[in-house]
């Protein structure tokens, strides 16, 4: 197969992590006879500098002309002035926008070679795996917003909607990928307060009444999901939300696993390139110091192999990859639970042997 991958660095550990999972792409391609042309693009707090805006129109076009895109991660202490017109985070709302990136996959399965990494007990977190399916486009992050005068000085504003079809597209995908798993969805919202979480339901529960019924299906409200996320993470398998709901319980599920270090998650629309990327952010104080963990981009390569490209045998061999590093006990800082740790490009070194025929 030939395909183009742009890359987009980003700001902080991006570049480092972002380069490993260049060379295992890379390491991919020739084990498998396959031919990947790689461009690399400014996006984010590092584009604001260099071209004052932090989704350039060239990053634009060369995502858009893309098979897959691989992002690192965007933003900093830098350009975190709120008076500043513009910030990192902005560039990668807007992408998702003009790409119609839709759905967010994040799986949850710790590696059993980990589980005492994490902060949760071994009898909790044994058999979890979970699909979060975070809906992208929609909610508070997209709604109007804005400052004006109060007599108390200002007031902010950010609204959240919700229609329809925005819904039932995200609840359409959860219940596909739930007949692939264990066929049982779970919805989150906030019915009980907010208008825009009582549309969702109704959509919800009708798409699944008429499209899946033979997918088992249930609702929990946000608060009490942020409770057994942490309480009794295996009773779930995919689960669907939205935008600033997903954002936040995805965060907490990182803990199961131990380490944000670990995720990787998908970003997919209705048609064109995905984008694909750690759920980890910039970590900047840690820039440059080779003590970033590149597992969760590396694994987010293996997703745009198998998402975008449908080289399903070239993900799995990325997977068993990683599977087999963790197996030897080699762990980066933040998954080394105070023994001996390794270097970002120690550990991208080892993957790479490990993929070798």
């Amino acid at each position: 197969m030939d395909a183009k991958i742009v890359l987009l660095p980003g700001d902080g550990i991006g570049p480092e992590i972002i380069d490993e999972g260049e060379r295992v792409l890379i390491a991919v391609a020739e084990r498998f006879g396959h031919q990947f042309e790689f461009q690399r693009c400014p996006k984010g707090g590092n584009a604001i500098d260099s071209h004052g805006t932090p989704l350039p129109d060239e990053t634009l076009e060369a995502c858009r002309a893309a098979d897959a895109i691989l992002l690192g991660a965007v933003g900093g202490p830098k350009w975190d002035d709120p008076n500043a017109k513009t910030r990192p985070e902005a560039g990668l709302l807007a992408l998702r926008k003009e790409l119609q990136l839709f759905a967010n996959l994040r799986p949850i399965k710790p590696h059993r070679q980990l589980i005492d990494a994490s902060p949760l007990k071994r009898e909790i977190l044994e058999g979890t795996d979970i699909l979060f399916l975070r809906e992208l486009t929609g909610g508070i992050y997209f709604g109007g917003s804005g400052v004006k005068e109060h007599p108390s000085g200002e007031e902010a504003y950010s609204i959240m909607t919700y229609n329809t079809e925005e819904v039932a597209r995200i609840v359409r995908l959860a219940a596909k990928s739930a007949q692939l798993r264990r066929n049982k969805v779970t919805s989150v919202d906030k019915a009980n307060v907010l208008e825009v979480s009582r549309l969702w339901r109704r959509v919800a529960a009708q798409v699944m009444a008429e499209e899946f019924p033979d997918v088992e299906y249930e609702v929990v409200l946000v608060d009490a999901m942020a409770m057994h996320l942490i309480s009794r993470p295996r009773d779930f398998d995919v689960v669907v939300t939205g935008n600033m709901f997903g954002d936040i319980l995805t965060d907490e599920g990182s803990m199961l696993p131990g380490s944000l270090g670990m995720l990787p998650s998908a970003s997919l629309g209705v048609s064109g390139p995905g984008l694909y990327e750690p759920i980890h952010g910039s970590a900047p104080d840690i820039a440059g110091k080779g003590l970033a963990n590149p597992l969760a981009t590396i694994l987010a390569a293996g997703m745009a192999l198998q998402h975008s490209l449908g080289l399903s045998d070239e993900a799995a061999a990325i997977d068993a990859a990683v599977e087999s590093v963790l197996e030897a006990g080699h762990r980066t800082a933040d998954i080394a639970a105070g023994g001996e740790a390794i270097s970002t490009a120690e550990m991208g070194d080892l993957v790479v042997a490990a993929l070798q025929p």
